[in-house]
């Protein structure tokens, strides 16, 4: 598939300043830009993401992710004092599965201070497991008090301290541990302008998806050929469930607040109604695709060539998404994770 799979990528690509990739959040996280594109008008509009409720189609109803980041990364030292960088995956019965930023021998130790070690027990591919001195339940003890968050890897200036990269880069309504990056459109949202939604009469619901490194990585031959992504797991209450499908009945519009939002609910509908509580989702969306129970989404502007710019051009053709993408760049709006937002309608 090489050559074509190349052309099918480049596609997907546009260029930018990368001046315009935002180091840290708007402050307040409401006043980020929002651009407003309707489908069925083929118009943009351009606000402040705190007037969002202004744009929602009547009767909407908006899907969160409450997923929580981990603080994943950890330094830890060789006996030899050399440094090696984890960062946790997932827990694999007692194992930890984790990343390295250098190569580690299996069954050498690495050490987080005189008290906490690891042993490395095996190595996968590109995975180390780790057996930790500890309880592996601990870990998200162990990460919460010594982790770093794991910031995308094209912020690389951020002003931000590690304590107030753990803050910024987590939702105000994360509730569920669980995720090594944050649902990034929900970044946008403050308590004020929530309340202020639901004053409005539109509803909010809630589900989760832990987000996993995949994210960042990226497509390759094989995403194509099993027509797959990187598995993600999520779980959604009977309640939500009962609610949204009743919303779905009476023809609301169901808007995904995020990626992540949108395909956890389409993984979970057949036909066009919920039905999974739980599971996990390898779904691609592209172009082509049918969606079954999301209508609109809000969402950040995303890096060229990723499944992410493929999942929004589901929604918009990707040459129309790409003249939008110019557009938002010449109006020098901010991209990725700590960038501006859009609302496709």
């Amino acid at each position: 598939m090489g050559s074509n799979f190349n052309s099918i990528i480049s596609k997907y690509n546009y260029s930018f300043p990368s001046s315009l990739i935002a180091q840290k959040p708007a402050t307040p996280r409401d006043s980020a830009r929002l651009l407003i594109y309707d489908r069925k008008k083929q118009k943009i509009s351009l606000d402040v993401f705190k007037n969002l409720y202004k744009y929602l189609p009547t009767n909407s109803v908006l899907v969160f992710n409450k997923t929580k980041v981990i603080p994943a990364r950890l330094i830890l030292y060789k006996p030899t004092g050399g440094k090696v960088e984890i960062l946790y995956l997932e827990l694999k019965g007692n194992l930890i599965k984790s990343l390295a930023n250098r190569e580690v021998p299996v069954g050498s130790y690495l050490f987080l201070n005189s008290k906490i070690s690891f042993k490395v027990k095996k190595r996968e591919e590109n995975y180390y497991l780790l057996e930790p001195s500890f309880n592996s339940k601990d870990i998200f003890k162990i990460l919460e008090k010594y982790g770093e968050t794991p910031i995308p890897p094209y912020i690389k200036n951020s002003p931000l301290s590690r304590q107030n990269l753990k803050k910024e880069y987590q939702t105000i309504f994360a509730e569920k541990i669980g995720s090594v990056a944050a649902p990034t459109a929900s970044l946008h949202f403050t308590k004020s302008l929530l309340q202020k939604i639901k004053e409005q009469g539109f509803r909010v619901e809630f589900i989760t998806l832990h987000v996993g490194l995949g994210t960042f990585a990226s497509l390759r031959e094989n995403n194509f050929k099993n027509n797959a992504l990187h598995k993600e797991i999520f779980e959604i209450d009977p309640s939500t469930i009962k609610n949204l499908n009743c919303f779905k009945s009476e023809n609301r519009p169901i808007i995904a607040v995020g990626t992540t939002t949108l395909r956890a609910l389409e993984s979970a509908t057949s036909g066009n109604r919920l039905i999974k509580t739980k599971g996990s989702t390898d779904l691609f969306i592209k172009p082509g695709y049918k969606f079954k129970l999301v209508d609109g989404l809000i969402t950040n502007f995303h890096v060229p060539k990723s499944s992410l710019l493929m999942l929004v051009s589901a929604l918009i053709p990707r040459l129309k998404l790409l003249s939008i993408y110019k557009y938002a760049i010449s109006k020098k709006f901010r991209l990725f994770s700590f960038g501006d937002g859009m609302l496709i309608k």
